[in-house]
């Protein structure tokens, strides 16, 4: 499954393979390929079967960063990865750099590619606005957003409400779940903008994280029409 978002510290666009295979998981090798130009959906296609027409490749995912398309390939070998793509590369006549580097711990995806969890947050929370859009919603008008909250303990749940109360949320009411687990609903007002998402987001994780909760999504409704 290939997720897109947008990188929350440098703010540039990423796109990343999240099923990834356990066997996939152990190749070494780390081939980055940086192409100097915004590259469209179908040179992207031709980059990837290019490059993974050699055996045990495997595309996890890529950035646009300062002008440059940056792709990046994980292998069990470290030969031959790079000699047909910039045959064609060459041929089409892009200005491109690439490199092989072990990395056997997969450490550049998961600090560099792999979302983290406000970033995978922010790809559900576009997920839904992009539902609303789709059935007529204008995301710049404000309407009331519910945030579900899960907690271990009752005592948890209830400093949490507290702190958020203290925010300007309103407690809206307790979720029915699993056994020795606690849920609460609370609700503000705001718009569907990346930005209103993103700070409500970021503020209510941090107060879950206070009393070990774990902040899940949030819902809501469209917006009245005038």
């Amino acid at each position: 499954m290939i997720e897109k978002y947008k990188n929350i510290d440098e703010n540039f666009d990423i796109e990343v393979e999240l099923d990834i295979d356990e066997d996939t998981q152990t190749y070494p090798w780390l081939y980055s390929l940086f192409i100097e130009a915004e590259v469209d959906e179908s040179v992207k296609l031709d980059i990837i079967n290019t490059v993974e027409q050699t055996s045990f490749v495997q595309y996890v995912g890529m950035r646009f960063i300062d002008g440059w398309s940056e792709f990046y390939f994980y292998s069990l070998n470290s030969k031959n990865i790079q000699t047909k793509v910039q045959a064609y590369l060459q041929e089409n006549k892009y200005k491109f750099e690439g490199g092989v580097v072990k990395d056997s711990k997969w450490d550049f995806y998961r600090g560099n590619l792999q979302p983290t969890e406000t970033e995978f947050l922010m790809i559900e929370s576009q997920k839904i606005v992009q539902q609303l859009v789709e059935e007529g919603d204008d995301i710049a008008k404000e309407r009331e957003v519910e945030h579900y909250v899960m907690f271990d303990t009752k005592t948890q749940m209830q400093r949490f409400i507290q702190n958020a109360e203290n925010e300007g949320y309103t407690f809206k009411d307790e979720i029915s779940t699993q056994e020795n687990e606690y849920g609460v609903a609370v609700i503000k007002t705001h718009n569907l903008s990346y930005e209103a998402l993103f700070e409500n987001i970021e503020l209510l994780r941090g107060l879950a994280s206070q009393e070990q909760g774990f902040y899940e999504l949030w819902s809501t409704t469209l917006a009245e029409q005038e």
